[in-house]
């Protein structure tokens, strides 16, 4: 039981030691006020779409976001400095109990990107003086005709003759959009064409041309549309203009799209706890649920495929910690989070709920509200396929041209991760360079299942040296993100293996994982294969990289103890 549950977040045993103490309190304090409130609250509160004012109060007195989410550069208290690795901890604390809850924060954490980025003291001051008072903040990015294409904004500033602007225009899908001490709002000018012409400025959502229009979705989350009609837009509310503005939207959403890994992953741990002990409870012809091999093999995908969601994203924080001008891969590893550990989510859902069945919609179970909130994850900051297109721009300098990059180590140290906020111009993705791939792979070649997809992965390599997609393919975008899938999934299972040296991951899970692993790459291989631009090169070579995973019965078993363990392991007070 110990092994099996060390490896998940469990709030009865939870001591985040590795910290330092101030961010270890809070973060146990945050895990206390949610069992405190118990299981019964918790569920009421979705179902009734109560706002959060009881959370944020707490998250005031404690500090809670004031201390995580003030650079050094900002701060004006002991232990407030923006640190990636206890950030991520917290994104699955709140992930665990409840995505509303996460979202006033990670929304809070995209409106004060702009302003972290920017060299507008005054509105540096005031951002920090807001969190201190425990205020949330909101990102004035999307509008209802555009969505998140900034290009064709449509919220509009006027000069007003004495130096500042007078903004009107409105925006959709505004998280705290109710509630936000300040609003970073992305529009442009209207006496300046191009480029140049854009503006991030800092707005209140108390000022009298602020309206509030509606919440757009059916939850707490208040996910707001609200208008500008005429708002005055002093000099000190500046925080962008021109190529800079536009720079701070990109490299914010940079820093926000980082968080919907680990908040996916503690919903999921939720969810396997009571899905497990659901199962491994309830009889069915005279035996238990997990006595048959279907439900067996289903809840060990699930509990393997989490614990990879696990180690990639926690190798995925070294890099960002670790990132400067000179060493970009975050920004690979950034939309790999986005896109692949939360799809992988939705996989451990949906193989958990063909085991519980009918239950997984009961009214007083965390479940239902999970197999809910767990869609939404991989639709944030950008889909899948936008997510997967970006990927694609490092496939070829990653497989096959790596540079001697330093190694990275873990990164659990309390320092300020300052770099986040001065990434520079957001381009330049085909130049960025990483360190080989293959070593880490390497290091675990005596494990069958990571033998059998380093197969693969070499096979792919191959594949971009042969037969990669021709000028007249690399429009077909159906055909280019099979490709990105088959990508994606080298890059998922090196940083798996990174870290599971790091924290001498046993071989049994990690050949069981990557059986998972050799699976699905399979699949995609498949999928290429039937692609209607794909030429008999390309399909020839898809068949090829079809593999099996190693069968081990003994290590299957030993797998399963872990995850049969996990039966009564945590329950959430009523």
């Amino acid at each position: 039981m110990a092994a099996s549950a060390s490896l998940l977040f469990n709030p009865h045993t939870y001591d985040p030691g590795h910290f330092d103490p101030e961010t270890r309190r809070l973060l146990r304090a945050t895990v206390d006020w949610f069992e405190q409130r118990g299981k019964r609250r918790l569920i009421e509160d979705y179902r009734s779409r109560a706002w959060l004012g009881d959370f944020l109060d707490f998250a005031a007195r404690e500090g809670l976001f004031a201390t995580f989410l003030t650079p050094a550069s900002a701060a004006g208290g002991e232990n407030q400095r923006w640190d990636t690795a206890r950030i991520a901890a917290l994104n699955e604390i709140l992930g665990f109990y409840g995505l509303d809850y996460w979202y006033a924060w990670q929304v809070t954490i995209l409106g004060l990107g702009p302003v972290w980025q920017s060299d507008n003291a005054d509105a540096r001051a005031r951002a920090a003086e807001l969190l201190g008072q425990g205020e949330v903040f909101a990102f004035g990015l999307s509008e209802k005709a555009h969505g998140a294409d900034i290009y064709s904004t449509d919220m509009l500033l006027e000069p007003d003759g004495e130096g500042g602007f007078l903004a009107s225009g409105s925006k959709y899908y505004i998280g705290n959009g109710n509630a936000a001490g300040l609003v970073s709002v992305f529009g442009r000018r209207t006496d300046v064409e191009g480029p140049d012409g854009y503006v991030f400025f800092a707005a209140d959502s108390r000022h009298d041309a602020y309206h509030l229009v509606k919440n757009v979705v059916d939850s707490s989350k208040y996910v707001s549309e609200f208008r500008l009609t005429g708002y005055p837009v002093a000099p000190a509310d500046i925080l962008h203009t021109g190529r800079a503005a536009f720079d701070a939207a990109l490299n914010t959403v940079n820093v926000g799209k980082f968080n919907l890994c680990t908040a996916s992953i503690g919903i999921c741990e939720h969810a396997m706890y009571e899905a497990v002990t659901h199962a491994h409870n309830r009889i069915l012809y005279g035996r238990p649920v997990t006595a048959f091999p279907h439900v067996r093999r289903e809840l060990t995908d699930a509990y393997v495929r989490l614990v990879g969601m696990k180690l990639f994203s926690d190798r995925a924080v070294d890099y960002f910690r670790s990132a400067g001008p000179d060493d970009r891969r975050y920004l690979l590893f950034n939309p790999m989070t986005k896109m692949k550990v939360t799809t992988e989510g939705e996989k451990v859902i949906d193989l958990m709920w063909d085991v519980i069945a009918a239950k997984g919609f009961e009214k007083d179970n965390y479940f239902a509200q999970a197999a809910v909130e767990i869609r939404s994850l991989p639709k944030l900051e950008g889909t899948v396929h936008v997510n997967l297109a970006l990927i694609l721009k490092f496939l070829r300098n990653h497989l096959l041209n790596p540079t001697g990059h330093p190694a990275v180590p873990s990164r659990l140290d309390a320092a300020d991760d300052g770099f986040l906020f001065r990434q520079g111009p957001a381009r330049g993705l085909g130049s960025v360079r990483f360190h080989d791939w293959r070593p880490a792979f390497d290091a675990y070649a005596r494990v069958a299942n990571v033998a059998r997809f380093r197969e693969q992965a070499d096979a792919l390599c191959a594949f971009v040296g042969t037969a990669a997609p021709d000028e007249e393919q690399s429009r077909d975008l159906d055909l280019l993100l099979a490709v990105g899938q088959l990508f994606a999934l080298v890059v998922h299972g090196q940083l798996i293996l990174e870290q599971a040296r790091l924290t001498d991951l046993d071989e049994d899970l990690l050949d069981e994982l990557f059986a998972v692993l050799v699976r699905d790459f399979s699949a995609h291989a498949v999928d290429l294969h039937g692609k209607d631009s794909a030429t008999a090169d390309q399909q020839d070579w898809a068949l090829g990289a079809v593999r099996r995973p190693v069968v081990d019965t003994d290590r299957s078993a030993r797998i399963w103890e872990r995850v049969e363990a996990l039966s009564g392991a945590y329950e959430m007070a009523p």
